[in-house]
Order: C-alpha cells, then structure tokens, then sequence
C-alpha cells in the first residue's frame, strides 16, 4: 500500500487540528489520538488523554495561548501505514495578571499511523527553536536566575509556563541539540520497522 494524496490532506489534518486546543475544543483535540498516544513538551509529559485533561485545566488558569501551525513535511514508511512529520508551530502565550508573555518557535516532530483506515498521532515530541518575551502594556520585571534555568531557545516559554503554574521538569530538545537527533534518529528507526 502506497500512501496517495488524501493520506498527506489527512495527516495535515491533523497537524492543524490543534486548533482545538486553543478553541478548548476538547473531544475533537483527544480525537487526533490514537489510544495509547503519548505526548511530551515543556510542561506535559504522559498519556496523550491526561494531556487533554490539563489541557481543560491550563484552560481555566490565567495563560492563554494561541497556536499558528504550518503544513507538516511528512515522511512516510514503505508500506505506507506509518509517516513522521515535522511541523513548524508558533505559540503566543500571555498572563495578563503577571503582565508578560511569549512567543515561541518549535517544531512538533510526530509519529503518526494509519489504523482501521484513519491517520491519528501516537507519539508527539517538540523541538524548540527560539522564544521572547512579549509585554502587552510595557516592560515588568522578569526574574532572570528563573529563566537563566532553561536553555535559551525556550526560556522566555519555560518561565510563563511556571509563573503560571505549570512547572517545566527537564531539559527538553532544541534546534541542532544531541535530544533533537535522538528524536528524529528514533522516529527514522520506528518508520523502518513499519
């Protein structure tokens, strides 16, 4: 089985899907998951279904955030069942109580398969490229031995995420680090198998 023109509309699909999440659109957010899923960036690592589940939470707390996602490149296995994807997002985030925000630049690299004839993520990972802080009505003051405790390429999103509450427990990839090729070398050996 050959993958056609509909199988890369169907993966795209589910890239910008994740409008849902910025919607609070839960069901149609769990649904670009296959069970099982799982799912790992700054602040969520675990079961693809726990993460629409903080998700609903983080919805309910004072940051609000907003996705911008591009087309995916999309690699697909021989057989045609399984793809990898690469996908370059913006986030905006902001706290209006704390009076900053962010704008971050990563790149979701997915796994994705097609079951019982539909495309659905099963693992998702984040590569994170570059990030600033955004002020709304003017400058504050940031901590910055709290941010100096993230790498750079994502510390401005880091120190909203926990200003906010949602802690960031671990070094997670970024652009051209040892993590991202572990990733992507990992992803490449999943696609083989399929």
């Amino acid at each position: 089985m050959t993958a056609t023109l509909q199988d890369r509309q169907d993966i795209a699909d589910l890239m910008t899907g994740w409008i849902h999440r910025d919607l609070a659109e839960w069901d149609r957010l769990r649904a670009l998951f296959h069970p099982g899923a799982r799912i790992e960036i700054t602040w969520f690592e675990g079961p693809a279904t726990d993460f629409v589940d903080a998700s609903a939470r983080m919805g309910t707390s004072d940051l609000r955030t907003k996705h911008v996602i591009t087309a995916p490149y999309v690699t697909f296995s021989a057989d045609g069942t399984r793809a990898v994807t690469e996908t370059n997002a913006i986030l905006v985030g902001e706290n209006a109580r704390l009076g900053f925000g962010c704008t971050a630049h990563n790149r979701f690299l997915d796994r994705v398969e097609r079951r019982d004839g539909a495309w659905r993520i099963t693992d998702r990972k984040s590569v994170y490229d570059f990030a600033s802080f955004t002020f709304a009505r003017g400058v504050v003051d940031i901590d910055q031995e709290a941010v100096a405790r993230h790498p750079v390429e994502y510390a401005a999103l880091a120190h909203l995420l926990e200003a906010t509450g949602f802690p960031v427990r671990r070094v997670f990839a970024t652009k051209g680090s040892d993590l991202e090729q572990d990733i992507k070398r990992s992803a490449a050996e999943w696609l083989r198998e399929g």
